[in-house]
């Protein structure tokens, strides 16, 4: 495959760049929506902005049961790679990453006594041409480091078997790393890829971000709409035109108002208009919110509309089967990515160029979606009583330790 340049990945990570901010934006509650209505002025609807979290809790939901464990099989010691590259947070961001942006990437470089480093980089910030095949990058590009208006002031293109760092401070003389594996340092981590979609596809959807944006809109119009609910309209019919100007913050807030009868014994009229109810707003902001947890596997209960009787695990789980598949999703498509930041980093590691197939029998293992409790595990351990009566040594601890995510006193995994 022919090589496209620095120029043309740098015009790619700007065509994506803006999309890629606008969920970060989402995520972080900071993205501003488009004013649309017909009836209330924009210069009203500024001063009851609304803010809403759905997205960054749509994501969180996933991210937060995407617990990743080790390498199984691990031929190759990867394990110990990722254990000295402060593995809590690094495994933490690279699916919470992928997840926003529909992928992450990993820079692998050489650090203190030749150890490979991990560095997790945003799909803001790299991107690269994709190997279909391997899911390895064929040529790549990262903004490594930006200055306070974000402006790249330190640059990398990466092509197999060598790195090139540009700086933009003239001053500074740009530099270039070899080695001996015909494959880039820049790892692609990706959720849920496809044919149409090689770098993925985010969590936060379009129609999840619709039915967040309906629903802000509902708060507003109900925030405005709670103003003449608290102070309602009133009128006065039938005053004299001599009587004198009613101050109308008197007239809303004052316990007593004298009215006299005029010269002719007539006397004013006094009424109220009827005030607009809240009730159709909460049953707009609820429809919202049914339609935001189908799109995002979730339940009311998970968007604070909570229901009346508690439920058991078990009747989570059942609620949260589309999570339960998305994550299953998630852990295959993000495993196979953070397999092949082993694969690199033995290489880079060992100063070997081993093959892809080398690594098949290394296989990612993560903990369960849904932890265990006490009725669960007294239903596994009479499932596997039976199972092994009639199958000797079908289930071993490995098994249980996957299915509940408990690891026995005796086990080394």
């Amino acid at each position: 495959m022919s090589e496209k340049g620095i120029d043309y990945l740098r015009n790619k990570l700007n065509a994506h760049k803006i999309r890629v901010d606008m969920r970060y934006k989402q995520y972080a509650m900071q993205h501003t929506e488009q004013m649309v209505g017909i009836t209330i002025p924009p210069e009203i609807r500024r001063r009851y902005r609304s803010v809403i979290g759905w997205c960054a809790k749509g994501v969180d939901s996933l991210a937060d049961r995407l617990v990743f464990r080790e390498f199984e099989n691990d031929d190759f010691e990867v394990n110990e790679i990722f254990k000295v590259n402060n593995p809590d947070v690094f495994f933490d961001s690279v699916v919470l990453s992928a997840l926003i942006a529909s992928c992450s990437f990993v820079y692998i470089s050489k650090g203190v006594d030749d150890e490979p480093r991990l560095q997790v980089v945003g799909a803001g910030d790299a991107t690269g041409v994709i190997d279909p095949i391997t899911g390895l990058l064929t040529e790549g590009y990262a903004v490594l480091e930006r200055d306070e208006n974000g402006v790249a002031t330190l640059e990398a293109h990466f092509l197999p078997g060598q790195t090139n760092y540009y700086y933009k401070d003239k001053n500074i003389e740009d530099i270039s790393f070899s080695h001996n594996f015909p494959h880039p340092l820049l790892v692609p981590v990706i959720h849920r890829p496809d044919e149409a979609r090689p770098f993925g596809r985010s969590r936060i959807s379009r129609a999840g971000m619709y039915f967040q944006r309906y629903a802000k809109r509902t708060l507003e119009r109900a925030d405005i709409t709670a103003e003449f609910y608290s102070f309602p309209q009133k009128y006065v019919t039938g005053l004299s035109n001599d009587a004198e100007p009613m101050e109308s913050w008197k007239a809303t807030v004052s316990s007593m108002l004298q009215f006299t009868k005029d010269d002719d014994g007539d006397k004013p009229i006094l009424g109220q208009f009827t005030t607009s109810s809240m009730s159709p707003f909460t049953e707009q902001l609820r429809t919202a919110a049914a339609g935001f947890a189908g799109e995002m596997g979730l339940t009311l209960d998970d968007l604070g509309f909570v229901s009346d009787n508690p439920s058991s695990v078990e009747a989570i789980k059942a609620s949260h089967e589309n999570l339960r598949l998305a994550g299953r999703k998630a852990q295959r498509s993000l495993g196979s990515g953070l397999l092949n930041v082993a694969y690199i980093a033995a290489c880079l590691r060992d100063d070997f160029p081993y093959t892809r197939s080398q690594f098949i029998n290394t296989t990612p293992m993560w903990e369960p979606l849904f932890e265990a409790d006490a009725n669960t595990l007294t239903l596994v351990g009479d499932g596997v009583i039976k199972i092994n009566q009639a199958i000797p040594g079908y289930i071993d601890g490995k098994a249980i330790r996957n299915l509940t995510g408990l690891k026995g006193a005796n086990a080394n995994g």
